[in-house]
């Protein structure tokens, strides 16, 4: 924070201090600017590759599993290191974290663009992840230590609204560069536009980002890391493995409980002794914090596994082109954002009550959606599915915003990178669980061709996402419940 400049060495000038106070308050709002074109950045590379995989195919001889990898790779390795990222930044510096992260995220897109091999490129894309994961804990952390109570609230709405139009745009924008630089050139160009949006962002960074109250140096909790890292892999390998592997990725399901159980006990020790954990699970003592991890871990399943599978359902049961099938979910995109950016202004005096309310109108939109699908004519699929998409849209961004508002509220800054990561790793391990059993689930019920079978697989998947929303909904009654409960006794 600059000192405010001083007319009389005892008597400060009130109009400067004035001017100064504003200043100070319009860079906070463009520091949040600066971090949500990062965020934007990493979320468009998520799903952008997806309709590059044609030409990448064409251009490099990729074969099926190798193009599988280049989008698996980043999803993988992008879900591993939130945790450890995020106690860096609270440890080192946000804002240094965050230079870095944006550097060698613009350095490997470049790699990635001049990838001359598949091999090469899934290296890239595995790098792409890693540095990704280590900018987002750094967002949710700035933003703690910028904003406090209703204006927290917007904030949170503010990267709501980037994640709602980086899943939205990430398609249309990955088919408008390839048809301007055609098949050979596209889709390198998919990667190099990250380069000087990049430059940009570091640049801005530098003016505008706070520095991160010191901490003191602590001792990075290695063998924590590799624990949790490890129990994280095993998750998302077998999300993202399971259509190629089947049943055998259940074997996983041993090592994962094992990893964590080691992770909860060593942590728990380092937290009692004091000696620096990777996670403080003095955390979880705040019910707000811990509801709000296992909400997310419940609600992600469902926001990630039914648009996956309606992209299928456009694609394979209704024969569109992946621009279309994109241009035909844009709808929930679009409820999301505009509702993320609303319900910002209002989460700090709803509360938990505004999530439910998400939740619910969430699964309505489902539901509306199911029905439509298997009514409608498919030549208007697209047209008749965008209301209840758009009902969805708006209900998911009436819980992702708010819930991370709220599950961050209670928690003490100095550690918000750390506690940012535990819960952008839930979210994660959440998308990943909801591709792998919605995807399933729907696969399996698809019964023969044709918009029929297909429609009635959309509706099998459907039912299993309203159990994961119905859970999550009761984990937010629950919470208001004990909520009323606890301010009743007082």
């Amino acid at each position: 924070m600059s000192e405010f400049p001083h007319a009389h060495p005892s008597e400060p000038d009130p109009g400067e201090t004035a001017t100064a106070l504003q200043a100070a308050d319009r860079n906070r709002w463009i520091a949040l600017l600066v971090c949500c074109s990062a965020l934007f950045m990493t979320l468009l590379d998520v799903s952008i590759t997806n309709v590059a995989l044609p030409s990448i195919s064409d251009a490099t001889h990729a074969g099926p599993s190798q193009l599988q990898w280049i989008v698996s790779g980043y999803t993988l390795s992008f879900g591993l290191v939130p945790v450890l990222a995020g106690r860096l930044g609270d440890d080192h510096g946000r804002r240094l974290m965050f230079q870095v992260g944006v550097t060698t995220f613009a350095l490997t897109s470049a790699l990635a663009g001049l990838a001359p091999t598949a091999e090469v490129l899934i290296a890239a894309r595995v790098l792409q992840g890693i540095s990704g994961g280590l900018i987002n804990p750094q967002v949710s952390g700035l933003i703690q230590q910028m904003f406090t109570g209703e204006e927290r609230g917007r904030a949170f709405g503010a990267l709501g609204t980037t994640v709602g139009l980086g899943t939205a745009l990430g398609p249309l924008v990955g088919g408008a560069l390839i048809a301007l630089g055609g098949p050979e050139l596209g889709w390198r160009l998919v990667f190099f536009v990250n380069v000087p949006v990049g430059v940009l962002v570091i640049l801005l960074a530098r003016r505008y980002l706070p520095r991160t109250p010191s901490t003191g140096r602590h001792r990075l909790d290695i063998l924590g890391s590799l624990l949790l890292g490890s129990a994280t892999f095993c998750v998302l390998f077998a999300a993202v493995e399971y259509e190629r592997l089947g049943s055998p990725v259940v074997l996983l399901v041993v090592p994962v409980a094992v990893l964590l159980a080691l992770f909860w006990r060593r942590e728990r020790r380092l937290t009692r002794g004091q000696l620096d954990p990777l996670v403080d699970l003095r955390l979880f003592r705040q019910r707000s914090y811990t509801s709000g991890i296992v909400l997310a871990l419940l609600y992600f399943p469902a926001v990630a596994g039914l648009p996956l599978v309606l992209a299928l359902y456009f694609q394979r049961g209704l024969g569109f082109t992946a621009l279309h099938s994109a241009l035909g979910v844009t709808a929930f995109a679009v409820g999301s954002a505009v509702s993320a950016q609303t319900s910002g202004r209002f989460v700090t005096r709803l509360g938990r009550p505004l999530i439910v309310i998400g939740t619910s109108t969430f699964a309505v939109g489902a539901i509306a959606m199911a029905l439509v699908a298997r009514s409608a004519p498919d030549e208007h699929a697209v047209l008749a599915l965008a209301g209840p998409l758009f009902v969805m849209g708006l209900g998911s961004g009436a819980v992702i915003s708010p819930n991370q508002a709220l599950t961050l509220a209670d928690v003490d800054p100095v550690v918000g990178g750390t506690a940012g990561g535990v819960l952008q790793t839930a979210q994660r391990v959440g998308l990943a669980i909801g591709q792998a059993v919605i995807g399933a689930v729907f696969f399996a019920a698809v019964d023969g061709t044709g918009s029929s079978s297909y429609g009635h697989a959309l509706g099998a998947a459907t039912v299993v996402t309203l159990c994961f929303v119905g859970a999550a909904t009761a984990i937010g009654v629950w919470e208001i419940i004990r909520a009323r409960r606890t301010k009743a006794g007082a």
